[in-house]
């Protein structure tokens, strides 16, 4: 067999056992209360069973579970939104679902590696004092102001290509982590990974990614393995500062036609008191840089 033969086909594969994993883990997580259904003594299974999906999408049993066991079939755009109904999929559930199908343009993707534009920087340079960083869309870090490095700056100090958000939050000791609540904000960035890496299966850097998060962290593969799938939101989140402080802030994503495949995340300080924080380290960052901010936090907590 040809080796351009067999590259579809072992993308097919792939995309059949996400399909496979994402259906019965949603299943799984479905009590029969939530959908109306008496509970009963005798269940083994852990949420609904097929036959009862089957039977709220209105599938064949048989067909269904041959789509859950990830056989090659090809359910139509209708069939596929009555399983994401019966399942009670979200929206960016029901959109992950449709890509694994292979439903055609659902897996579209847009191009990565582009070039940052100049225009960029002076973007983010205007900025400050808001921390604003340009992530991609496996969570690299691809440019930021000094206000983002001021309240990271730990992340400033890695070198370019090892500036990833995921990266960081999976390796970094417990201390030096920037997020107060860690697993709630990692487990959300997860699910939206997961969301990313359906539309690109085939796609051999993104599972060398996985693989190497998988590698250096047990955690990663427990949150990986539930198959969680969120939407990128604007929400808020409580960051400690180099010093022991904490802030916290509201996150807004914003998509930008020059970096497609990015999203620039601004963060707005929630209350006078974050602003005033976030406006001192921006000050010092611009005297002493991220190294003597860090160790400069390192004195204070230990005093």
């Amino acid at each position: 067999m040809s080796s351009a033969h067999t590259r579809p086909t072992a993308a097919a594969a792939a995309r059949r056992g996400e399909l496979a994993a994402f259906l019965r883990l949603r299943r799984e997580r479905i009590t029969p209360a939530d959908v109306g259904l008496p509970g009963g003594p005798r269940r083994r299974t852990p949420g609904l069973r097929r036959e009862e999906v089957a039977q709220r999408a209105g599938v064949g049993v048989a067909w269904y579970t041959w789509l859950e066991q990830g056989r090659a079939i090809n359910p139509s755009v209708q069939v596929l939104d009555a399983i994401a109904g019966a399942l009670l999929l979200g929206p960016a559930e029901r959109e992950h679902l449709h890509r694994l199908a292979g439903v055609p343009d659902a897996a579209a993707r847009t191009p990565a590696g582009q070039p940052l534009p100049p225009e960029a920087q002076t973007i983010l340079d205007a900025l400050n004092p808001l921390p604003t960083g340009l992530v991609s869309a496996s969570y690299d870090v691809l440019a930021f102001n000094d206000a983002y490095a001021a309240l990271d700056p730990r992340m400033v100090l890695l070198p370019p290509a090892d500036r990833n958000v995921l990266w960081r939050l999976f390796t970094a000791d417990e201390e030096s982590r920037p997020l107060v609540d860690w697993e709630r904000e990692v487990s959300f960035m997860v699910g939206q990974l997961r969301a990313e890496f359906g539309r690109r299966l085939h796609d051999p850097h993104w599972r060398a990614y996985i693989r190497k998060l998988s590698e250096a962290s047990p955690l990663f593969v427990e949150m990986w393995a539930r198959h969680d799938v969120t939407a990128p939101a604007t929400h808020r989140k409580r960051f400690r500062t180099a010093d022991g402080r904490e802030v916290t802030i509201t996150a807004t994503g914003f998509t930008t036609t020059a970096v497609p495949d990015a999203k620039m995340w601004v963060y707005t300080p929630a209350d006078g008191e974050a602003a005033q924080v976030i406006g001192e380290l921006l000050g010092r960052y611009r005297e002493t840089g991220a190294a003597g901010l860090v160790a400069d936090g390192a004195g204070r907590k230990g005093s």
